[in-house]
């Protein structure tokens, strides 16, 4: 059963963790430090992506790190826009656990 997030909506852990961010940063960050990137639902907490990384993993999580990625504006030709706003997760494991993306 998925957890109540504070708008009152239901996440369940499939739908907190929207993708792993696979970069030269994050592939760094989990070779040193142990630590995963992730695109989470922007409801989520960091409780939220704790439950869902332990559930959907199997690992143990020892701290969850949240960062609000504001959308940047964006030109092309004649049109202006902006990128998506979005959130993202760094989550450190313990020592003797980890994740295989691939």
């Amino acid at each position: 059963m998925g957890r109540v997030a504070q708008s009152g909506v239901t996440i369940e852990a499939h739908q907190v963790i929207r993708r792993p961010l696979v970069t030269e940063k994050g592939t760094e960050l989990s070779e040193k430090l142990n630590a995963y990137s992730f695109e989470v639902n922007p409801l989520a907490t960091k409780s939220d992506v704790r439950a869902a990384v332990e559930k959907l993993f199997g690992v143990r999580v020892d701290s969850v790190r949240i960062q609000n990625r504001v959308g940047k504006p964006r030109r092309h030709k004649f049109f202006s826009g902006k990128t998506r706003s979005w959130k993202k997760a760094i989550v450190k494991l313990h020592a003797d656990d980890r994740i295989a993306f691939f």
